[in-house]
């Protein structure tokens, strides 16, 4: 067998502006679905699971063999872009995700849009172990105030061809991911909405897949705590 046309078939070389258009209307595409996702409460098969002591409120609805998870909760005190703030700074992520152990930029593809490699290592939790995710992250300020930040990982084809897969690690799947901060009436609160649709890839069962994301959501929790104890 021809080793060179099986690396072809499992990585894309394409120029910058075939990547930026790509990734440019995927981004556009995810943030209206994460606009959509906050704006239903128990409407369009959105069912809560639970809600927690601290006040954040956890959900989730099918979506194909996966479900679709979203964790929101009431900031006061906070204003979106404060936030955002924390939530974007990949050096302190760790704070707020203990599995994650390296976050890190690719490239710049516009101004307000990104890719970026997550990597989890091998004292994350069972069903993260040795996984990474190449994926682009949009950044949007609407009219109204809301922010939106969307996260998803590239094909799988197209990762490849801008960062190779080490032999050690599984390329998961973010099939879409972000945040809605809607500034509230109060100046100084903001609700936040954070959903999160993942397939960590390899062996796993769906159900276990699943479980996992219902723990994934609750790191909310975790980025609450920081926000609020973060200088403006």
């Amino acid at each position: 067998m021809n080793t060179s046309s099986v690396a072809c078939s499992q990585s894309w070389s394409i120029s910058e502006e075939s990547l930026r258009r790509y990734v440019h209307f995927a981004s556009e595409s995810c943030v209206q679905e994460l606009l959509m996702s906050a704006s239903n409460d128990c409407g369009d098969g959105w069912k809560i699971l639970l809600t927690l002591d601290n006040g954040v409120e956890i959900s989730k609805r099918r979506s194909g063999s996966l479900h679709i998870f979203r964790s929101r909760c009431l900031l006061r005190s906070v204003s979106p872009q404060q936030f955002i703030t924390v939530a974007n700074a990949i050096d302190g992520a760790k704070q707020w995700d203990p599995d994650l152990v390296e976050a890190r930029y690719i490239k710049d593809v516009e101004d307000n849009l990104s890719i970026i490699r997550l990597k989890f290592g091998e004292n994350s939790k069972a069903l993260f172990r040795k996984r990474e995710f190449i994926v682009y992250e949009r950044r949007e300020s609407m009219e109204d105030g809301t922010v939106v930040v969307a996260v998803a990982s590239l094909p799988k084809e197209i990762a490849a061809g801008l960062l190779p897969k080490p032999n050690n690690a599984i390329r998961g799947l973010l099939v879409q991911s972000g945040w809605v901060v809607e500034k509230l009436d109060d100046l100084n609160s903001c609700l936040v909405t954070y959903v999160l649709q993942l397939d960590p890839a390899g062996w796993l069962p769906k159900c276990f897949v699943n479980r996992l994301n219902t723990k994934l959501v609750m790191i909310i929790g975790n980025l609450r705590k920081l926000v609020q104890t973060t200088p403006p």
